[in-house]
């Protein structure tokens, strides 16, 4: 009789997964702005030594700390906005200044960017982006004309990523993850776009509480989809992480300041506990 195997325990931590990255890599954060961005990872890598990383995200304090930690080479970006405060401080200057390279696309064209990486498709039809200067400014961008009618569509390439970082309500050690708020976004594309993908949570449960706590459809990732597992409470901090918690606007005001050596010296100097204490206090 052959002896039943456990599927993997994936469970790991923040500084394990940034071990696992390397300098040029191009990187998915998932959220969206200030959204239940997996800003424990992202300050994990704000914390190592990689350098010349390409971001791809819909933006928000994710791209803005990783610029001003001179991490970041391009992005790659719908929007980069904080919600509630419309542009983030630190991006705004790594892009004024030329600090990093950007491509920037419209909303649509980046999800469907993602979706051809995902279906491993060299592109896929899309109208967003005709008669808007993002082809003018993006050379790299071709248009096809249908074969059944002769319209004549922009056909996005494929944005393949290395790695992606997400950030879900719940997950069990073996990488299904459930998110409880109103939005999938987009994480599910993410991490089907990428050759390694990492789910940071507020909580790791049994699968059978996973599978208890919600519909179905906001069982948004399954193992297959997911490498590595990281329980970090507080995880999306300073976003919003809904229902567990909302975006700390005090705290993003902070932020948003525009003093990074103050910022990083006060939250930044320590391990992802050193900066949940910080918070605290």
């Amino acid at each position: 009789m052959t002896a039943s195997v456990s599927p993997r325990d994936k469970r790991m931590t923040v500084d394990e997964v940034v071990a696992e990255l390397s300098d040029g890599m191009t990187v998915g954060i998932g959220g969206w702005g200030s959204r239940r961005k997996p800003m424990a990872l992202v300050r994990g890598i704000v914390r190592s030594s990689l350098r010349d990383l390409t971001i791809v995200s819909y933006g928000g304090p994710d791209v803005g700390l990783l610029c001003a930690a001179g991490k970041v080479r391009s992005v790659v970006f719908g929007f980069v906005s904080l919600d509630s405060i419309p542009y983030d401080p630190y991006f705004r200057q790594a892009r004024e200044t030329g600090a990093i390279a950007v491509r920037e696309l419209d909303e649509g064209m980046l999800q469907c960017g993602l979706r051809a990486a995902a279906q491993r498709l060299p592109f896929l039809p899309i109208r967003a982006g005709l008669g808007s200067d993002v082809l003018a400014l993006d050379p790299s961008l071709r248009t096809v004309e249908s074969p059944y009618d002769g319209e004549v569509v922009v056909a996005m390439p494929p944005l393949r990523l290395d790695a992606a970082l997400v950030h879900l309500n719940r997950a069990d050690r073996h990488g299904n993850a459930r998110y409880l708020g109103p939005d999938p976004y987009f994480d599910d594309l993410f991490c089907l776009a990428a050759a390694r993908r990492y789910v940071s949570c507020e909580s790791v449960v049994d699968t059978a509480d996973l599978a208890a706590a919600g519909p179905p459809q906001s069982l948004l990732l399954n193992r297959l989809m997911v490498d590595g597992v990281v329980e970090t409470p507080g995880g999306a901090h300073f976003t919003s992480c809904v229902p567990d918690y909302g975006r700390d606007e005090e705290f993003q005001r902070t932020y948003a300041a525009g003093d990074w050596p103050a910022f990083a010296d006060r939250f930044l100097a320590g391990d992802e506990a050193a900066y949940q204490t910080a918070v605290r206090a």
